[in-house]
C-alpha cells in the first residue's frame, strides 16, 4: 500500500526525515546533515530515507527549500525609489538577522558533489530537490524586483536595462557584507546606497532621484 493509495505512513516518514534534516541544518550548517545523523534523529531506516530523498544534497536542498522566507514584495504605493528601497531593505535585514537564503546559495554554489547541477530536464529522481531549491532561489530574489521593474512606474521612470545587472547592483553588495565579516557594516546604509546608485545609473531623469536621496541623507 502506498500513500497514492491512502496509506499515511510514507508523508509522515518524509515529515520525521524532513524536520530531523531541517533541525540540523540550524544546528549545524548543510554539512550535519548526513544520511546517517538524519536516520538516527528521524528514527527512520536508511532504505526509507532513500525513497524519499535519492542522496544526501537532496535532502540538505529540501530542508533548505522549507527554510527560505516568502520573497520580501514591494508595497503598493510610493515612489519608485520608496518602493524599491523597502524590497533592498528587507533584504538587507533578512541577509543581517537570519541569512538562509545566502547560505543556500553559496551551498549550490560550492557544496560538495554538486560540481555539475541538474538542470531541469535532467532532474529526476536524483536532483528534482536540488533543482526545486534553484527554483526558490531564483524566485525569492527576481519576483519582488520583477513586481515593481514589470510595472508602469518603472516603464516611465527607467531607461532599458539588464535585470541581472540589477540583482548585482542592488543585492550584492548585501551579501559583501555578510561574507565580510565585517562587524561595524551598516547594512541600512549600504541598502541606500546601492539603491541610489542603481537609479543614479539607470533612471531617465537621475537628478530628480540623487536629490531625493541627498535630501534624505542630510536629514539624517
Amino acid at each position: 500500500m502506498t500513500a497514492e493509495t491512502g496509506d499515511p505512513r510514507p508523508a509522515r516518514s518524509r515529515a520525521r526525515l524532513l524536520d530531523a534534516a531541517t533541525a540540523l541544518l540550524r544546528a549545524g550548517g548543510p554539512g550535519a546533515v548526513t544520511v546517517d545523523a538524519v536516520t538516527r534523529s528521524a528514527n527512520v531506516a536508511r532504505a526509507t530515507l532513500y525513497r524519499h530523498f535519492p542522496s544526501a544534497n537532496d535532502l540538505v536542498a529540501a530542508a533548505f527549500t522549507g527554510l527560505i522566507p516568502p520573497p520580501p514584495m514591494p508595497p503598493e504605493d510610493g515612489s519608485l525609489r520608496d518602493r524599491l528601497l523597502a524590497i533592498v531593505v528587507e533584504w538587507a535585514e533578512s541577509i543581517a538577522e537570519a541569512p538562509t537564503t545566502l547560505t543556500a546559495m553559496a551551498w549550490l554554489s560550492l557544496g560538495p558533489d554538486i560540481a555539475e547541477m541538474p538542470s531541469a530536464t535532467q532532474a529526476g529522481a536524483g536532483g528534482r530537490e536540488v533543482w526545486s531549491l534553484r527554483e526558490r532561489i531564483a524566485e525569492q530574489y527576481s519576483a519582488p524586483f520583477d513586481a515593481l521593474f514589470d510595472g508602469p512606474q518603472a516603464a516611465e521612470e527607467l531607461a532599458p536595462f539588464d535585470r541581472a545587472v540589477a540583482f548585482a547592483l542592488l543585492i550584492g553588495p548585501l551579501a559583501f557584507g555578510r561574507i565580510s565579516t565585517l562587524a561595524d557594516f551598516d547594512y541600512r546604509a549600504v541598502a541606500i546606497a546601492a539603491v541610489d546608485g542603481f537609479l543614479g545609473t539607470f533612471a531617465k531623469r537621475p537628478g530628480a532621484e540623487i536629490t531625493s536621496a541627498s535630501s534624505e541623507q542630510e536629514g539624517a
